[in-house]
């Protein structure tokens, strides 16, 4: 976190002098401490976010993956007369622990075309879907995989 502060103050002054890096020095050190006080900021929290970050690149290729096959499904439905909407309603339990997993995908259901998230309260989740086949695999899907690994 020292280092992601002083890179912030780095950019943002746009030009690296020995003041820059002194001043920076202190500043970042100050963020840091506020942040220990203020969220109770800890070394293991650095330590968990870069073990997690492999996994978080890897979800969000997989969303992006998943967002663009999902365009083209919802555009056949869209532009050929012959393909109607089915809604469907799902209900599900992801079975992931934390707040943070649970608000992920289901903003990773909402970003994704054809799917809405309408209710989610902790693993419980209430979903709307374009098509039925939309609704086929939402509860053991590769976004919660991904999420479970998350530590």
């Amino acid at each position: 976190m020292l280092v992601f502060f002083l890179l912030l103050w780095i950019v943002l002054n746009g030009r690296i002098t020995p003041e820059i890096l002194i001043i920076g020095c202190l500043i970042a050190g100050a963020g840091l401490l506020f942040a220990r006080r203020a969220t109770g900021y800890t070394l293991q929290t650095d330590i968990r976010i870069c073990r997690n970050i492999p996994i978080f690149l890897i979800y969000t290729l997989r969303l992006i993956w998943e967002v663009l096959k999902a365009s083209v499904m919802v555009m056949t439905v869209v532009f050929n007369p012959f393909e109607k909407p089915e809604p469907v309603i799902v209900e599900f339990h992801s079975g992931l622990e934390t707040e943070l997993q649970n608000v992920l995908l289901a903003n990773s259901i909402t970003l994704t075309p054809g799917t809405y998230t309408l209710f989610q309260e902790g693993d419980h989740f209430v979903i709307h879907c374009l098509r039925r086949e939309y609704a086929d695999g939402m509860g053991d899907s590769a976004f919660i995989r991904y999420l479970k690994m998350l530590r």
